[in-house]
């Protein structure tokens, strides 16, 4: 499976991150490349219908951290 075929069924994180528990987010911002914590997992999960990822990719990181910096 390529990795696009990977990605068909993963739900954006646009759509979820904003609308994510301000103590999930802490959960998520611990460590960004960890596995994501059941909790989190099942809460993306009740927010978009899908089956949340295991972890995030690089881009998701990345989007996470401009989410979070301040803007001038």
């Amino acid at each position: 499976m390529g990795a696009d075929e990977s990605q068909v069924s993963r739900p954006a994180i646009e759509d979820w991150w904003p609308k994510l528990s301000i103590r999930a987010k802490h959960r998520v911002l611990e460590d960004l490349e960890a596995p994501l914590h059941e909790e989190v997992a099942a809460e993306i999960e009740r927010i978009t219908g899908a089956h949340a990822p295991d972890l995030l990719t690089h881009d998701e990181r990345r989007f996470v951290l401009t989410q979070i910096e301040p803007v001038d």
